[in-house]
C-alpha cells in the first residue's frame, strides 16, 4: 500500500478540474462496448480540457482511452514501470511518459498528478487502484471525487457488494454515496464536479478506529 507523506488538498474550484486519473483494464479480449466507452471517455475528457493521467499502456481499455484523448487533441500523461515499458505494452504517442521504479511509486505518481479518479471496467489492477483511492478518501488523505464508468452495468455487482457492507456496518453510507457512477461519461463527470466530500463521516470514521 502507498503511504502518503502529507494530505492531498481539496480542489479550490472543482469546476477547474484539469486532470483525471483513469484506472481501467489492459486486456484486448473484452466486449467491444467496453472499448468504445473507453475511447468515448477519453474524447470527453479532451473536449472538456481535462488531461488524462493513466498507466501508460497501449492495450485494452487503457489504449482506447488514451487514443480517444489524443485523437481529440487532448493531453495524456502515462506512468509506467520499467518491466512494462516495452514495445508490446507501452503507448509511444503520449504527451509524456513517466517511468518510475515500481508499482507503489506508479500509483503515488498518478495520484499526485490527478484531481479526480475514474475507474472504467477492469480486473485486479483496476480494483486495487480504485479501492486504495476510495480508502484514502475515507481516511481523509484526499478530498477528490471518485467515479465509476458503469458500462454494460459492469459495476452493478460491486455496488451491490458495497451496499451489503453498508448494511452490515462495515462502511458508512456517506462513503458509499460519495462514489459517483454512471454509464455516460458526460453525466459521470458532471456528478464528479458536484461532489461534496463527507467531512463529518471521515471524522466519525477515524474516531471509531
Amino acid at each position: 500500500m502507498v503511504h502518503l507523506t502529507k494530505p492531498i488538498l481539496k480542489l479550490k474550484d472543482k469546476k477547474a478540474m484539469k486532470s483525471i486519473c483513469v484506472f481501467c483494464g489492459s486486456s484486448d479480449s473484452v466486449h467491444a462496448d467496453y472499448k468504445t466507452a473507453a475511447r468515448q471517455m477519453g474524447r470527453t475528457l479532451a473536449e472538456r480540457g481535462i488531461r488524462l493521467i493513466f498507466g501508460g499502456g497501449k492495450t485494452g481499455l487503457m489504449g482506447e482511452a488514451a487514443d480517444g484523448v489524443l485523437d481529440a487533441g487532448g493531453e495524456v500523461i502515462g506512468v509506467i514501470i520499467p518491466s512494462m515499458n516495452t514495445p508490446a505494452l507501452a503507448h509511444v504517442g503520449l504527451t509524456r511518459l513517466d517511468v518510475v521504479p515500481h508499482m507503489h511509486a506508479r500509483k503515488a505518481r498518478m495520484h499526485e498528478l490527478s484531481e479526480g479518479y475514474v475507474a472504467l471496467p477492469g480486473g485486479f489492477g483496476t480494483w486495487d487502484e480504485l479501492f486504495e483511492t476510495i480508502t484514502w478518501a475515507q481516511t481523509g488523505a484526499h478530498e477528490k471525487p471518485v467515479g465509476l464508468l458503469n458500462v454494460r452495468e459492469y459495476y452493478n455487482p460491486l455496488l451491490a457488494a458495497i451496499d451489503h457492507a453498508v448494511a452490515e456496518g462495515f462502511i458508512f453510507s456517506e462513503h458509499r454515496n460519495a462514489i459517483s457512477h454512471d454509464s455516460d461519461p458526460e453525466k459521470l463527470l458532471d456528478k464528479m464536479l458536484a461532489y461534496e466530500h463527507p467531512h463529518e463521516a471521515v471524522k466519525r470514521w477515524l474516531r471509531e478506529k
